[in-house]
């Protein structure tokens, strides 16, 4: 699909920009989001899903797992990532959980603003102070202005904490559908990384993606114009049975290799490393904390995000589970 233009993208957002602007900045944080470095930060997402999955345990069922769960990992990641104090982290969190109010448009913008602010504000105290982390390391270089450095924090937001959220949450939710891929992932957590693979091309939750035309070009016999708008539907592509036999169908043994969850090309998503790494650790332990998780109403309610602006997930996901 094409037509129309795309308007200026906010300082920092990679994804709305072009050489030699995005090489600069992209090859700045590609050191960063290497696969070495993501797999280290693996002990700690062990440790903050071990303490999520606590407080839950502790708190009991009935729960919201997008709440207590899905939500505040990654967010707690993100915090570990760009060096947010401490004595910040509970209104860092409370602002994140903005994100996923149901039916409020405007919290949930009012919480995105209120933590790209604040992340701007902490990337120059970064420059001045710097402290042991990827924020810090980006303010010493000494290449990014102070402008780039706040909005680099607040894109790095953007892209790393509600679409891990919603993989999380709604990766759980169509595992709860489908029981007999739920056992054989509980039963074999060998199974974790191709099944996260096999949930990243299942659910697309970035359904689509927009690329600005830069020269008239024929696609398939259609003529794209330079200065177009291209909408990619990455969920078809996805489901393509072309390239994936019975696509319509969740299998956690097959080979979902070369899907476009992440997107391709100079745009790829830089920090899917990172994600892969907190779902290949927190939805196994989720199974095993919790085997007899399931859904606390029928999955027709399931508060589903179908606004095609934002990344498609679950508002809600009440669930429970056997005690003692």
């Amino acid at each position: 699909m094409a037509g129309g233009h795309l308007p200026p993208a906010p300082v920092g957002d990679l994804t709305g920009m072009d050489p030699p602007q995005h090489t600069r900045v992209r090859k700045m944080l590609a050191g960063k989001f290497t696969v070495r470095r993501m797999s280290l930060l693996t002990e700690r997402v062990t440790e903050i899903t071990r303490e999520r999955l606590d407080a839950m345990e502790r708190q009991g069922p009935p729960a919201d797992l997008v709440e207590v769960f899905a939500q505040p990992v990654p967010a707690l990641m993100i915090c570990e990532l760009l060096g947010v104090p401490y004595a910040d982290r509970d209104q860092f969190q409370a602002s994140a959980r903005s994100l996923s109010e149901a039916g409020e448009p405007e919290a949930q913008y009012a919480g995105f603003i209120e933590l790209a602010k604040y992340l701007r504000e902490l990337a120059l105290a970064k420059r001045a102070k710097p402290t042991d982390d990827l924020l810090s390391d980006l303010a010493a270089g000494g290449d990014l202005t102070d402008e780039e450095l706040g909005g680099v924090a607040a894109f790095l937001l953007g892209a790393g904490l509600d679409t891990t959220a919603n993989m999380l949450a709604l990766g759980t939710f169509a595992l709860l559908r489908n029981p007999a891929q739920l056992a054989a992932l509980r039963d074999d957590p060998g199974l974790a990384d191709g099944a996260v693979e096999e949930l990243l091309r299942y659910l697309s939750i970035a359904a689509t993606g927009l690329r600005g035309v830069l020269e008239d070009v024929d696609l398939d016999g259609v003529r794209v114009k330079a200065g177009d708008t291209v909408i990619i539907a990455i969920n078809a592509a996805n489901r393509d049975p072309a390239k994936f036999s019975e696509p319509d169908l969740l299998d956690l043994r097959r080979s979902a290799a070369g899907h476009l969850a992440f997107g391709h090309g100079v745009h790829q998503c830089l920090g899917q490393q990172l994600a892969r790494v907190e779902m290949r650790v927190a939805l196994p332990a989720l199974l095993t904390r919790f085997p007899t998780l399931r859904l606390a109403i029928p999955d027709e309610e399931v508060q589903l995000r179908t606004d095609p602006t934002q990344i498609y997930g679950v508002h809600r996901l009440p669930v429970t589970w056997d005690q003692g």
